[in-house]
């Protein structure tokens, strides 16, 4: 379970660790950071949307839920593109798709428009930036890939706390379609964090294409036609089998204290104001949780064993969920988001993380859009699904109970499936590494010991400094 991180495209370039990655990371912050806060930065705007189209709030809620529809569902179609034509080229359509909805949501004469302009377009122009530039972080970044994952994570929770307020600004400056225009040249940055991700090149066939151009293109060209544009063999890695279902589960739940923790603080008769900053706690601390958790995970002890942090994670999160359905009053709910902003930072650090483990390198462009497809499901069903159960049993404490048990259930899957099926992975990789150079001071010194040896002739074997 696990692998080198190596671009593919570059011919098995190892991740430099740094250098131009830098940049890379720099713009997976930014992508990451609109990917996730924008459906629901959105949201400022329902008020307007409602009473400029007389429609209810259940109506204006399928924005949201469309953008995140298509930024998870469309996953295995990011890994045909980027496997057929490479990140950067895919990241920059991807902008423009993003810009491009916003901007013609802009003009809408009704809600159908906006869940096919807002949601569709601009949908799918944040899933071709999203998924790319995880690809790219994974090829530019191996020892250092855990911080590089909890730090760009953190745009998450970074572009929450900026876009929520811009949004109110612009939607009280300029109305909704003013602002809907502007956060569409906003978007336009995609394609800038795009032009950022220059594939990695190895300096040694640069130089042979330079000598032989022909040769070196036609070997490239059959090196194209034999890659998959989707490589389902992934699920023959019982390791990616037993992530894909525990991930599965976690969606279920993992959203849906963040959508009704407000609602509940209005229900116990908290000001509307006093309720939302709820959210901007959950979000500050979650902005410190991610990348600590990177670098708790890149430490030599963790890392080999990262799948059980990532479990830990889930089970704290659940937990969290548990105990937070328990709470009565305004200091609850603080001390609840403070416990659930820290276990939604860890299981935001990790989960690609743990992915890039699983499968490696060379596999996860198709890993990752498999993946989403199947959480993509439980997106659609998780939210829906609890806001279900609080209207028949209108007691929120169910919700959490609900979303608790679920988290909980995937954290025991994926710990226990890892221990029975694969807990031998880590161990081994540990001895390998152990042993290799033993095993290479054994052989030198087999090989000294041989060329001291008289040989049959009765004569010695050459010295090592003639052998040189």
């Amino acid at each position: 379970m696990g692998g080198v991180a190596v671009d593919v495209d570059a011919g098995g370039v190892k991740a430099p660790d740094g250098g131009w990655g830098w940049a890379v990371l720099a713009g997976c912050f930014v992508i990451t950071g609109f990917s996730y806060a924008f459906p629901k930065a959105v949201s400022v705007f329902f008020k307007e949307l409602i009473r400029e189209f007389e429609v209810g709030y259940s109506d204006t809620a399928w924005i949201s839920s469309i953008l995140l529809a298509m930024l998870y569902g469309t996953g295995p179609l990011c890994s045909v593109l980027v496997n057929r034509f490479g990140c950067r080229p895919v990241m920059m359509v991807g902008g423009l798709f993003a810009s491009l909805g916003m901007i013609l949501g802009s003009f809408a004469t009704s809600i159908i428009h906006i869940y096919l302009t807002t949601g569709v377009i601009t949908g799918l122009g944040l899933a071709l930036n999203f998924q790319p530039s995880l690809i790219m972080l994974n090829r530019y970044f191996s020892e250092k890939r855990p911080l590089a994952n909890g730090l760009s994570a953190a745009g998450s929770p970074v572009a929450l706390c900026c876009l929520s307020p811009l949004g109110q600004v612009l939607q009280y400056q300029y109305g909704w379609r003013g602002g809907f225009l502007i956060l569409g040249g906003i978007l336009l940055n995609c394609c800038v964090c795009g032009a950022l991700m220059k594939p990695l090149v190895d300096p040694k066939k640069a130089q042979i294409k330079e000598q032989d151009h022909s040769k070196d293109l036609s070997s490239e060209e059959k090196t194209k036609a034999k890659r998959k544009l989707l490589d389902f063999s992934v699920f023959k890695d019982c390791g990616f089998v037993i992530y894909t279902v525990a991930a599965s589960i976690m969606v279920l739940g993992l959203f849906v204290p963040p959508v009704f923790v407000v609602s509940y603080a209005k229900e116990l008769g908290n000001e509307d104001t006093k309720s939302a900053l709820l959210l901007t706690i959950l979000g500050f601390i979650d902005i410190f949780a991610r990348p600590t958790c990177g670098v708790i995970a890149g430490l030599k002890w963790v890392r080999p064993r990262c799948v059980y942090l990532f479990s830990f994670a889930m089970m704290f999160n659940g937990i969290t969920d548990l105990i937070g359905s328990q709470a009565n009053d305004y200091p609850s709910l603080v001390v609840f988001c403070i416990f659930f902003g820290i276990s939604y930072g860890m299981v935001g650090a990790l989960q690609f993380e743990v992915l890039m483990t699983i499968v490696g390198t060379e596999k996860f462009s198709s890993a990752i859009g498999l993946v989403l497809l199947m959480e993509a499901i439980a997106v659609l069903v998780g939210p829906p699904g609890a806001g279900r159960l609080l209207d028949a049993t209108k007691n929120y404490m169910s919700v959490f109970l609900l979303a608790g048990s679920e988290v909980v259930l995937s954290a025991v899957v994926l710990a226990t499936c890892n221990f029975l099926f694969i807990k031998k992975t880590p161990e081994v990789k540990e001895r390998v590494e152990e042993v290799r150079p033993k095993s290479v001071m054994v052989n030198s010194q087999e090989v000294e010991r041989f060329l001291k040896e008289p040989q049959p002739n009765g004569s010695m074997a050459a010295s090592p400094e003639t052998c040189l």
